[in-house]
């Protein structure tokens, strides 16, 4: 697993020119429409606030294609699909990042149906072989190793990965007054082949709007 892991970090490092970014998203919003939507359903039914991550940064990519794709034969082939690719650690050591299909697509519950059948598997070793193969573009999330922030390595042939660390309470300026609000550092390493910080700058932009209006991530 290790093996497998350093051969394809080192290719990424080898072939991918990285460029990085990072932006603070402010979670109030969603996090309050999230414990008002749980408060109505039943313990199995909740949402886990890495689900509105996912759908944030899958509706994102919808939008600015050149982050959602592959660099094959020194050219972008975009994706007909945005299938997020998830970081999960296993029990026994490694990681494995299998795809969640078709996420813009997919109402809240059905993705927290996905994200929680996929890690079950994962850690059992019963993915199947399209999981692995079928990532546009993977999200890492550390959040719960405690770590503020996390800059990821692209995984070839991918263009994109966005990072997220641990949302926390922290003072912030909004509207020229000081308040406590919970926030989290996302991030994007994105390859310069396909595209530049300005449109990576957008593409973080969109996450940031999207989790700040979260009934749009309910469609």
């Amino acid at each position: 697993m290790r093996k497998s892991i350093a051969a394809a970090m080192s290719r990424s490092k080898r072939e991918i020119p990285h460029y990085y970014l990072a932006d603070e998203i402010n979670l109030e919003n969603s996090l309050t429409w999230l414990t008002a939507r749980n408060a109505q359903r039943s313990i199995d039914e909740r949402v886990l606030p890495a689900v509105l991550l996912l759908k944030a940064v899958g509706l994102a990519a919808q939008k600015f294609g050149e982050f959602n794709g592959f660099w094959r034969e020194d050219g972008f082939e975009p994706a007909t699909g945005v299938h997020v690719g998830v970081g999960i650690s296993l029990r026994g050591g490694g990681l494995v990042a299998p795809a969640i299909h078709d996420v813009p697509d997919k109402k809240l519950d059905e993705l927290m149906d996905d994200l929680t059948d996929l890690v079950a598997r994962a850690r059992s070793f019963s993915l199947r072989s399209s999981e692995m193969s079928d990532p546009t573009i993977t999200v890492t999330n550390l959040g719960d190793q405690g770590v503020d922030s996390v800059f990821g390595v692209i995984y070839p042939p991918q263009v994109a990965i966005v990072g997220f660390g641990r949302p926390a309470q922290r003072v912030r300026v909004i509207d020229n007054g000081i308040r406590i609000v919970p926030t989290v550092q996302a991030t994007l390493a994105g390859d310069h082949r396909s595209s530049d910080g300005h449109r990576g700058a957008l593409f973080l932009a969109k996450i940031n709007e999207l989790l700040g209006q979260p009934d749009l991530l309910e469609k």
